[in-house]
């Protein structure tokens, strides 16, 4: 079913989780309810990378063929990719963003974005034209990379940083291994976490390699990203066990909470360890995560 005529209010975020993102082509909706099923957080539908140059404007008019048939709201998000606003298909796929109003995506993500200015002006169009739409950005470039936290603080529509790690790599010559790619993927976490966004970090590409790709999801998070991108449906399950707090995390996160609250200092003692107040905001993130999930 389609949805309403824009009411043009200011965009309202909510907590959501985004442990997991699964692309699927802009050009195949008929493997939507695949990828809606497949129980990553966000579906991705993709007119960017996936389609080929000489089947944009099909993959264009099919994509908001299947967004108007969609409910508003569900479980998972939907974000639509589009192509990069330095091209002439970008500025066509922002075109039909606006002109689709309500039954266009609820969210976009911009690719090779490299500076605010590309940010601002996709929000003032969608001001413009009274949508609620929000935005994720990839970072996957140098100058991208360089201007990250400019870029994490354009605005309010802006909800999570991707790491592109493909694409940034080649950009400077390096080796998209986790070691050559560390100082870039700690910048993006620096730079979402100075504007409370979430940040998403690329996906593992061997499908044969689950042992792999739990390694590198368990250092992303530890290194500050709170999910990881899927290339199968069968990938999923494994990266979420990785971003999900575990019920005994959660629950030393609800006793230093809870401790801190009662306490008049900036630390407490629990179970014979001394916790100082900095900890607080780590446990109270893995807290809102565990809402997140609920």
């Amino acid at each position: 079913m389609g949805r309403e005529a824009s009411s043009g209010v200011p965009p309202v975020t909510a907590a959501r989780s985004r442990r997991s993102f699964i692309f699927m082509p802009g050009l195949k909706p008929g493997m939507f309810p695949k990828a809606g099923s497949s129980g990553a957080d966000i579906v991705c539908i993709d007119l960017e990378d996936a389609i080929h140059p000489r089947d944009k404007a099909s993959a264009r008019e099919r994509t908001f063929e299947l967004l108007a048939s969609l409910p508003e709201s569900g479980v998972t998000e939907i974000v639509l990719r589009i192509n990069s606003l330095a091209s002439s298909e970008g500025l066509k796929d922002l075109g039909a963003v606006i002109d689709a109003g309500r039954c266009g995506p609820p969210s976009l993500m911009l690719p090779k974005v490299a500076n605010r200015e590309q940010v601002a002006l996709v929000a003032d169009h969608l001001d413009a034209a009274g949508l609620e739409t929000t935005l994720h950005v990839i970072i996957e470039s140098a100058e991208g990379l360089e201007n990250a936290a400019a870029i994490a603080g354009s605005g309010p529509r802006l909800q999570s940083l991707f790491f592109g790690a493909i694409d940034y790599s080649s950009d400077i010559g390096a080796s998209n291994t986790w070691e050559a790619m560390l100082f870039a993927r700690s910048r993006v976490v620096q730079a979402a976490a100075l504007a409370g966004l979430d940040a998403i970090d690329v996906p593992w590409l061997d499908l044969d390699d689950m042992a792999g790709m739990k390694a590198e999801a368990e250092a992303s998070r530890a290194t500050g990203f709170v999910g990881k991108g899927a290339i199968h449906p069968r990938q999923i399950p494994v990266i979420h066990e990785v971003f999900s707090p575990s019920p005994g995390e959660i629950e030393e996160a609800r006793r230093i909470v809870e401790a801190f609250d009662e306490a008049a200092t900036g630390l407490v003692v629990i179970d014979g360890k001394l916790i100082e107040r900095p900890v607080l905001r780590a446990m109270e993130r893995v807290l809102e995560q565990a809402r997140r999930m609920d």
